[in-house]
């Protein structure tokens, strides 16, 4: 086996959006993949930063040439990743030609559990289809705050009762690994509570947050299931005086690997909202982040458009390095967490 580099082993700590429908290796991504071993991909039906109404998504037949081809262009299982909780946050629509699902509100709402096991299969049978390997999904934040501008008005929450969201998301992460589906556990500590949006601007959780928020998390993590949790981009003085959750040392070592147990990938959500970016320029958030213990960071590419910022964070990280402010043993951390967290896709979503 071909011994990587240093800057290879970057690359997979990163999952990239882009623009187009189709991708090929002369592409701004398709370099990012074949040069620069890009970890994975995420998919968005709209380009928010150019307001164009269309981006990666046409409709299904499409988007199978599209995963086929992001596949091909890497010799390495290569995630392909969205957001798909049904509901009001679905990337493949009802318009482009894609079954609708109910939002997870709906689905708490139901005593029955069939209505959550229907709609989990259903979406991890679509994404199976289509080629996407990685479901950024479920949320598991309570519905304490039912006005909360981005979970509770969304109806992104099955519950404001940590039983009913266990018990939901249980049963959704179940239907989608029996199809090979990656998933992962959102927002964590728990965005439900908050009266701000983070993809606006800066949250502060410190008085609205609840300990109950954490049941969900602990509960999943015991049954040995989870391969990922989402950090939120929420800050807690109690956790860090300094930091948000995605950037905070303390918050993913005490609470997430020390208190909670867990020694999955650590994922973060779109490093480019503006509880990031307005307060951290992002290759030093993202170098701030993986040197906190995140092992696996997302950059939407959606909210702004750069088609290098993966050079440019490289370029950022290798400085911090050259520094001594990020360690090597803690790049090679997060690159082995997620070569194990991407072993299920060599036999569900092998390259072709």
């Amino acid at each position: 086996m071909t011994q990587l580099s240093l800057e290879q082993k970057i690359g997979q700590l990163f999952i990239l959006g882009f623009s187009g429908d189709t991708v090929t290796a002369d592409d701004p991504i398709g370099q990012d993949i074949c040069k620069r071993n890009l970890g994975g991909v995420i998919l968005f039906d709209r380009c928010l930063a150019s307001s164009k109404k269309t981006n990666n998504i046409i409709d299904a037949r499409q988007l199978k040439l599209l995963t086929a081809s992001l596949r091909q262009l890497s010799d390495k299982p290569f995630l392909v990743a969205v957001d798909q909780e049904g509901g009001r946050v679905s990337r493949f629509t009802q318009e482009r030609g894609f079954p609708v699902t109910p939002a997870a509100i709906q689905l708490g709402n139901s005593p029955d559990l069939h209505a959550t096991i229907a709609s989990a299969r259903q979406t991890a049978r679509m994404l199976s289809d289509i080629g996407v390997n990685l479901n950024l999904a479920p949320v598991v934040d309570l519905n304490v705050y039912q006005e909360n501008p981005i979970i509770g008005k969304y109806g992104r929450s099955f519950s404001a009762d940590p039983a009913v969201v266990t018990v939901r998301a249980a049963a959704w992460i179940r239907e989608h690994r029996q199809l090979g589906i990656l998933s992962c556990l959102k927002h964590f500590p728990g965005h439900g509570s908050s009266r701000t949006d983070s993809h606006l601007g800066f949250v502060d959780i410190t008085e609205t947050w609840q300990e109950d928020e954490l049941v969900p998390y602990q509960q999943l993590i015991r049954t040995g299931q989870i391969e990922a949790i989402m950090l939120g981009h929420l800050f807690h003085r109690k956790f860090d005086a300094q930091y948000p959750a995605t950037l905070s040392r303390a918050t993913i070592q005490t609470l997430v690997r020390q208190r909670l147990q867990f020694d999955g990938v650590v994922i973060t959500d779109d490093m480019q909202m503006k509880a990031i970016t307005g307060h951290y320029g992002l290759e030093d958030a993202c170098c701030k982040a993986l040197a906190a213990g995140v092992d696996l960071l997302i950059i939407g590419n959606n909210l702004d458009r750069d088609p290098f910022i993966l050079t440019k964070v490289i370029d950022a990280l290798l400085q911090k390095l050259d520094e001594g402010t990020i360690t090597e043993a803690r790049l090679e951390e997060a690159w082995s967490r997620i070569q194990k967290f991407k072993q299920p896709l060599l036999m569900c979503h092998g390259n072709e």
